[in-house]
């Protein structure tokens, strides 16, 4: 039973017709695209730092040679999208939670109740191609055709990859398999994994100030290369003379140096709860 259809790189269909939210796969164009814009951003950092323009003799070949690790970018964008995608539909799911809960107090079953969150998320969510109206109209509509919840989320979580919607899963599998309260298990288990994501979106509304002057502080060193250069060239001649190599593997060396202080800020700078 194919629900979704392809609509976009993004919206990534499985054989099933179902989405894999771990899987993302760039279009020839989109692909193409990201590598022309990173080619051309990496070439005028290589412009800043090996061949200022009007400053001194300019040598294009070493920013050309730069720009070439654009072909890295599509990939590391890939895991930007799908990382972006994931926690996208965390929040979403907190939500599905909550207006499940919600239905479930009102004395619904939980068939019942998964309708009734569908269309309390349609008001949160007008937008019909969001992921969780999807996911939970698909469920809906596989218990409408004689599907199992429990087998019905099991698919969902499966192609999520996200631990709060397994953990869900496996809580209600076993109430259902050992004959518990399955309305109250809900519920708490709602309220548990809803407090967490919380807890992970106030960290990262925390942190959202420091994340911006992380990303200045990556930009800063290029804009003061840039005013050096023009404003005290003398001091600056060194560093891009030719003849000689030291001032090429300087530059090479301080952009080594950004490279790892930018993948060491965005480890510390990721808080798993």
């Amino acid at each position: 039973m194919a629900l979704f259809k392809k609509k976009g790189p993004e919206m990534v269909e499985r054989e099933d017709g179902l989405i894999d939210y771990d899987v993302y796969v760039m279009s020839k164009n989109e692909k193409t695209l990201n590598i022309i814009l990173a080619a051309v951003v990496l070439f005028i950092v290589g412009c800043v730092f090996y061949a200022p323009v009007f400053a001194f003799k300019t040598n294009w070949f070493l920013p050309a040679l730069f720009s070439l690790f654009a072909v890295k970018w599509p990939k590391m964008r890939t895991k930007q999208i799908i990382e972006k995608r994931r926690n996208d539909l965390t929040v979403q799911f907190k939500d599905m939670l909550y207006a499940l809960s919600s239905s479930l107090s009102a004395g619904r079953s939980v068939e019942s109740g998964l309708k009734e969150a569908l269309n309390d998320l349609r008001i949160i969510y007008p937008d019909e191609n969001t992921n969780i109206l999807q996911e939970l109209a698909y469920i809906v509509r596989g218990i409408e055709m004689n599907e199992t919840v429990e087998d019905m989320f099991e698919q969902f979580a499966e192609r999520a990859h996200l631990e709060d919607i397994d953990n869900f899963t496996d809580i209600f599998r076993t109430c259902k398999r050992t004959g518990g309260d399955v309305v109250q298990i809900i519920r708490s288990t709602s309220q548990t994994i809803g407090e967490k994501i919380e807890i992970q979106q106030e960290i990262v509304t925390m942190i959202a100030g420091k994340r911006f002057e992380f990303k200045a502080m990556m930009v800063m060193p290029v804009f003061l290369i840039l005013i050096l250069t023009y404003t005290a060239g003398d001091y600056m001649y060194p560093v891009f003379e030719l003849e000689k190599l030291i001032g090429p593997v300087v530059m090479t060396v301080a952009i080594a140096l950004f490279v790892i202080a930018y993948v060491v800020g965005t480890k510390i700078m990721k808080i798993d709860v």
